[in-house]
């Protein structure tokens, strides 16, 4: 490239000359942002972020994987070990939600009230919006307890108060609810701006309506009226085939593609490896999803192996995440039908007015979830009809019984399969070796997520009071809705 070489004195001259002509007042504009931004592309945004977030295996923002012993860490050991402070992980799971997700589509539906758009669709985009902002206080509530909610957002308030959780979530139930009356599949919404359900309004009904069936869920031990109202409601409108799993789906090149394939393939890390309880328990129900888990170890080629959560690991000597997972393609699930089923079979134990038999559903899940990951329907057969997993032969109460098989099913998604398993406490889980416990902290497995260390020292008045009302600000402080 041939290089142009300006004398200084000209490129004084030149500055001088540029600086008298300009008006000051173009100082207040900034070049790099755009001038027009459009509902669409926040909501675009947005819905990646989400997806992202929820999808990452990067340790310092989401480390459910390891908190429900799916995976442990090979040599760097802290996550698995709870050290969550050394990488600020509270404080960037935190603003992922608040910062790149709930501001972005509140601002996108402020803009589609202004745009040219016709009722229909300004109404469809405004709800498509609610819906995952629901999502985001859902999963904030779930990871923390009291939260920021009716101060959120204000950009001249630092210092926002926390709002009780269970407040909240009634206050998020109504929003969704009024968001799914606004939904009309006759009109469009976001068209292939969509990149979750490409404008399919009936999708987001069903994206709507199953996530109502686990917020339900979640409550369902500290608010039974309120959980079965829910669940039936949604029950029927719920994702109800693997066909209509929702998911975001990723491309084959960067920069959108899948967070698991640059976090294991693309950095070139060995970082992760199976956890044994997990590999264990695969093997012992002669599980056909293993090989689609997780592949081989290295040093035999045909064994799968796992290691002890936070002991060592040789990476070649253990079980690795699989090449299917790890494929730049494979899509992040929000909602599968599996889950659905799951969630379905507990209700007809609880005695909520859902159809059909909780063992009609229990095996539905199992089925749904082998198949979803590439096995046969001869293969979900075989399994689901072993003593050890058969829904009437099977060890344990309802809860057990699914708890084991909904843990197995919501493998790669690391938050959801955290938050069953905190709500149906089951599987056992042992507590990693090294997890770090604050003074006179009991150890036990995590069951919820500190608050972030800025909020300790930047909001810190409002920090504590929120720390008292959750009981302690601890890993092993069960939040509201954990009531057993």
């Amino acid at each position: 490239m041939k290089k142009i070489l300006i004398p200084l004195f000209l490129t004084g001259a030149i500055t001088m000359t540029m600086s008298c002509k300009k008006n000051i007042t173009d100082l207040n504009t900034n070049p790099t942002r755009p001038a027009n931004v459009f509902s669409e592309n926040l909501f675009s945004n947005a819905s990646v972020n989400l997806a992202d977030v929820m999808s990452s295996t990067n340790v310092n923002t989401n480390n459910f994987r390891l908190f429900v012993q799916y995976w442990t860490e090979t040599i760097y050991r802290d996550e698995t070990r709870y050290n969550l402070n050394q990488r600020s992980i509270s404080d960037r799971w935190f603003a992922a939600f608040y910062r790149d997700v709930i501001k972005d589509l509140t601002q996108a539906s402020e803009l589609a009230e202004k745009e040219p758009l016709a009722t229909g669709q300004m109404k469809n985009r405004k709800a498509i919006n609610e819906i995952l902002i629901v999502y985001s206080y859902y999963t904030l509530l779930s990871t923390f307890g009291n939260i920021p909610y009716s101060e959120a957002l204000d950009i001249n308030n630092l210092q926002p108060i926390y709002d009780d959780a269970a407040e909240v979530f009634g206050k998020i139930t109504t929003r969704l609810d009024e968001a799914l009356t606004q939904l009309d599949p006759s009109a469009p919404g976001y068209g292939s701006a969509d990149l979750i359900l490409n404008g399919n309004i009936e999708g987001w009904i069903r994206f709507g309506n199953s996530l109502k069936m686990r917020m339900g869920m979640l409550v369902a031990d500290v608010n039974p009226g309120v959980s079965k109202a829910m669940v039936e409601a949604a029950a029927p409108k719920v994702v109800s085939d693997n066909s209509e799993n929702i998911t975001m789906n990723y491309l084959a090149s960067p920069p959108n593609t899948n967070p698991v394939w640059e976090d294991l393939i693309q950095s070139g890390r060995h970082d992760y490896v199976a956890a044994k309880k997990f590999i264990d328990t695969l093997k012992s129900l002669k599980d056909p999803r293993l090989p689609f888990y997780f592949d081989p170890t290295i040093t035999t080629g045909t064994e799968f192996l796992g290691q002890n959560p936070g002991s060592g690991a040789v990476f070649n000597d253990f079980s690795a995440p699989s090449a299917k997972l790890s494929n730049p393609t494979f899509p992040f699930t929000f909602f599968s039908y599996s889950e659905m089923e799951f969630y379905k079979a507990e209700a007809v134990e609880r005695g909520y007015a859902i159809s059909g038999t909780a063992e009609e559903h229990y095996n539905n899940g199992i089925d749904a979830s082998i198949q979803e990951w590439g096995g046969t329907a001869a293969q979900a057969l075989a399994y689901s009809t072993q003593p050890a997993v058969k829904y009437s032969t099977a060890m344990g109460t309802y809860k057990q019984k699914i708890g084991l098989q909904s843990w197995i099913a919501l493998y790669n998604r690391g938050y959801d399969a955290w938050t069953q398993w905190r709500r149906l406490d089951y599987p056992f889980l042992p507590v990693p070796s090294g997890a770090l416990f604050a003074d006179g902290e009991e150890p036990k497995v995590i069951v919820r997520m500190t608050y972030p260390v800025v909020e300790q020292n930047l909001n810190k008045t409002n920090y504590e009071a929120a720390s008292a009302a959750v009981g302690k600000d601890q890993i092993t402080q069960k939040l509201w809705f954990d009531k057993f």
